[in-house]
């Protein structure tokens, strides 16, 4: 069977193992989704930040939390998609599910991203 000119050749893992249940797949992407979902919050917290927090901080404090900020959005975008590919492997191949790193960073991202809010609102 000949594939048709407009569609792409599949990635190789792709095509190795046996086509997992598609609903895991889904609830797989749907991971993937709410990750890049978080990565986008990042993005409009730091925007929020850099625009329209003039009285909480000096600009310069606020240019490097903003830039915190993306630079934590682009990671996690990054680390969903090899978390979304790594997972979709695992289920091709039939082996355990990877564990997350991305849990224990966006704990710990979260939490000092609140205690360094609540530094500004209260020394502001």
């Amino acid at each position: 069977m000949q594939r048709p000119a407009d569609r792409p050749e599949p990635l190789k893992w792709w095509q190795s193992g046996t086509r997992p249940d598609y609903r895991f797949s889904l609830a797989n992407e749907r991971t993937f989704l709410a990750w890049i979902r978080t990565a986008m919050g990042l993005i409009v917290g730091a925007v929020a930040l850099e625009q329209f927090s003039a009285s909480l901080a000096s600009p310069r404090l606020r240019l490097v939390l903003a830039m915190v900020l993306f630079c934590c959005a682009t990671l996690i975008s990054a680390m969903a998609y090899l978390r979304w590919a790594r997972a979709e492997h695992a289920m091709r191949q039939e082996t355990d599910l990877p564990q997350s790193r991305l849990l224990p960073f966006l704990t710990v991202l979260v939490a000092l991203l609140a205690v360094i809010l609540a530094l500004f609102v209260v020394f502001a």
